[in-house]
């Protein structure tokens, strides 16, 4: 989620993100790595014909792949790191310019003039990288949220009995882009403090990096509460049990950690100008929002692969069944 700092002050035309820009847009070749390690544990899920618990439905004899969950998730994992990949090649046409043009004779130079695709910097091409790089954002937004759905729901939601909640794959994305700007935050301060750019990112950068991180985390607390709302005041026995089984029960403290860490500290830190002016406030913050994320996705998915039935031969017991009036 950290190259949503370069997209979205992008489309709202924000100069501050200027500097970070470059740093925030080759985050996205991490997705190269995320690939290589989602793909492989995405198709340790059974099938649909194991009759596990899941978002598809599907008859045996029906036309449905069996495999589809594993289709769509791998394509969206796939059209993800395509994107992000395309958004800094498209956003790096005039640093392969410069390097074909001020570089020795070598494969570097061969390179570098193939990457540029005709790169001269006439207003022309400016233009056209300023639009392309918007609907390059676009895109790349919507594939990360579209992933973000067949994650959570595919790997968390359909696993637990009772955990009914339309706006969970939302707010797992919400708490990805919050752990983004948090990742911008350290590396704007890495490169300042350690890299030679403290010429150029300023505390402007830090400061509305902070301004950013903050809001965020009032966000986290409304997608939380809404959530749990609807499991609390539904009292059903399987609703119930999903809250003691994600939130009062074994993962109360990490739970706890995790509340204090995405939003307490950041809610009553970030409110005071000293400390979100400064350079070495926002890092802080940021370094505890970065665990607390770290702790969530634990609580969640090692609670979800606990629940019973989970690699369970019997795990068809807590499977849809048809009834014979619905059949043909």
């Amino acid at each position: 989620a950290a190259p949503m700092v370069a997209i979205a002050p992008r489309l709202a035309k924000a100069q501050w993100r200027r500097p970070v820009s470059r740093a925030a847009e080759l985050w996205s070749v991490v997705g190269l790595f995320n690939l290589l390690l989602f793909i492989p544990m995405l198709w340790l899920l059974p099938p649909l014909s194991d009759k596990r618990r899941s978002l598809w439905f599907w008859v045996e004899g029906g036309d449905v792949n069996p495999y589809t969950p594993h289709i769509w998730a791998t394509v969206a994992l796939l059209g993800l790191v395509v994107v992000g990949l395309a958004l800094v090649w498209v956003s790096a046409l005039p640093d392969f310019a410069m390097v074909r043009d001020r570089a020795p004779d070598g494969w570097r130079r061969r390179w570098s003039g193939r990457l540029a695709m005709g790169w001269i910097g006439t207003s022309e091409q400016w233009n056209m990288q300023y639009h392309r790089l918007g609907i390059l954002g676009a895109f790349y937004f919507m594939m990360l949220i579209f992933v973000h759905f067949a994650i959570s729901v595919d790997f968390l939601m359909t696993l637990v009995p009772g955990w009914i909640d339309s706006l969970f794959p939302l707010t797992h994305a919400a708490n990805a882009l919050q752990a983004g700007v948090a990742t911008m935050v350290l590396t704007a301060w890495i490169l300042r403090q350690f890299g030679g750019y403290k010429d150029y990112i300023d505390i402007d950068q830090i400061w509305s990096l902070g301004k950013l991180m903050f809001a965020l985390s009032l966000l986290w607390f409304w997608f939380w509460f809404s959530s749990f709302n609807v499991l609390w005041y539904g009292k059903k026995p399987s609703e119930q049990a999903a809250i003691e089984l994600l939130m009062t029960g074994p993962y109360l403290w990490v739970f706890m950690a995790v509340f204090v860490l995405n939003f307490l500290v950041p809610l009553w830190a970030m409110i005071w100008n000293p400390l979100r002016k400064s350079i070495w406030g926002p890092p802080i913050i940021a370094s505890g929002v970065l665990v607390g994320t770290l702790l969530d996705r634990v609580r969640l998915y090692v609670a979800t692969y606990s629940v019973e039935g989970i690699g369970d031969p019997n795990i068809h017991k807590h499977a849809l069944e048809i009834s014979d009036f619905l059949r043909p």
